[in-house]
């Protein structure tokens, strides 16, 4: 279904395919107490090319104003994962689950058969930036569930430290669907090697900060490779680099 509607690049040596979304063609939406950049089609946001990555559907880029956030909205049949970059988000829904998210934490949220939900800056005083992001789940209706772990900068220096994965043992927070996070900080001049973990599935490259060369492409900040019909991708970073790996099945 999505093939038909991304352009892709093919190397020569390889099948592997690639996808580029540069930063600066994100969908941009500003409310005020709300900044928020799209990699998706999202809100008001529309590109009929990027309507999804696979089974990966919204990354948001999110920045909220002290104490302000999203009030109690529905969602169902989704997983949703949140990562706060700076500053803490105050999480409530119809499960009676009260917690913050704070720096350093990954929340997953699945909505299964339906739960309504509202985040909020946790801070009177400052800003709060995180990223949401959506992915279709495996198995349909099932009952809602809430997960928060934190994972420590210092476990994930000049190595990939998986956050998210649908194995418990791996320690990331349980997604239900057959998809992995992995967050890395890396010096300069560093190469990373990743192996895709099932076939079939591509992988989401998307810089935090810093700046990486991938498939001959050059990334910045907040710019975004998706790859797919390949076994490994190799990264490398051109100066200290912060970054998410979204791998998730291509396919419905």
């Amino acid at each position: 279904m999505f093939l038909r509607t991304f352009v892709s690049s093919i190397r020569k040596d390889t099948n592997m395919k690639t996808i580029f979304h540069r930063a600066k063609e994100r969908g941009f939406n500003n409310l005020g107490w709300l900044k928020s950049y799209h990699s998706f089609s999202f809100s008001q946001f529309y590109d009929p090319q990027k309507m999804n990555f696979g089974l990966l559907r919204v990354l948001n880029d999110d920045a909220v104003s002290a104490g302000m956030g999203f009030g109690a909205h529905p969602h169902d049949n989704m997983e949703i994962v949140s990562i706060p970059l700076s500053g803490e988000l105050k999480h409530k829904d119809s499960t009676g689950r009260d917690e913050v998210i704070k720096t350093h934490d990954v929340q997953i949220m699945s909505a299964g058969s339906g739960i309504t939900h509202s985040e909020f800056n946790n801070s009177r005083e400052k800003e709060v930036k995180f990223l949401q992001i959506w992915v279709f789940p495996n198995e349909k209706n099932i009952e809602p569930r809430y997960e928060q772990k934190t994972f420590l900068p210092e476990d994930r220096e000049n190595r990939l430290s998986t956050v998210v994965s649908p194995n418990k043992e791996e320690g990331g927070v349980w997604i239900n669907q057959d998809a992995w996070f992995s967050l890395g900080n890396f010096d300069e001049n560093k190469t990373i090697s990743y192996d895709l973990k099932k076939e079939g599935n591509g992988v989401y490259v998307f810089v935090l900060s810093g700046e990486v060369e991938v498939d001959g492409n050059t990334l910045g900040e907040r710019d975004a490779i998706g790859i797919w019909e390949t076994n490994k991708i190799d990264v490398k970073t051109n100066t200290y680099t912060e970054l998410l790996l979204i791998e998730v099945p291509m396919n419905f």
